[in-house]
């Protein structure tokens, strides 16, 4: 493959990656705001299964094709604006383990909760509201990240 079939595909990577995870997130969370169970518990399924048909072969991907490309190009892995998108990605990576966890728990709550005709316990909000936290510093990393991938510069004007 040449270095542009890999940046291709690094970029679609990105963009399934971030808009999966903006997406989940958005329609996770207005099903969470409806109160409506039923409509709860069928969203955090398809959010789940989401996350494992897109979100984690991206999660993978990411950092694999852009190694390749820092391959490719003799881009030292050292170089600034690598770094710091390196550690941002674990920032990112960091809050996302625990949010497929929480994901996993909140489906089986409110699938119990809709099987059960029962209003959703108080753990699966105290899980909601973690979860939404947690996607805070992620997004705004991955956000970074972008920038980084974009400009190849630190700002400040480091290259």
């Amino acid at each position: 493959m040449s270095y542009l079939d890999i940046k291709t595909l690094h970029i679609l990577s990105m963009v399934l990656l971030f808009g999966t995870g903006l997406g989940s997130a958005f329609y996770k969370w207005m099903a969470d705001r409806s109160g409506d169970v039923q409509h709860i518990a069928q969203t955090n399924r398809h959010v789940v299964l989401a996350d494992w048909l897109f979100t984690t072969p991206t999660v993978i991907f990411q950092p694999l094709s852009g190694l390749w490309l820092l391959h490719l190009s003799g881009t030292p892995i050292n170089t600034p604006w690598v770094a710091v998108s390196l550690a941002l990605y674990a920032v990112a990576g960091a809050c996302w383990l625990p949010v497929v966890w929480l994901q996993i728990r909140m489906r089986k709550l409110a699938i119990r909760a809709a099987a059960q005709a029962q209003p959703l316990l108080g753990s699966y909000w105290t899980y909601a509201r973690l979860w939404f936290w947690l996607g805070v510093p992620a997004f705004a990393a991955m956000v970074l990240v972008v920038y980084l991938m974009v400009t190849k510069t630190i700002p400040g004007g480091l290259v």
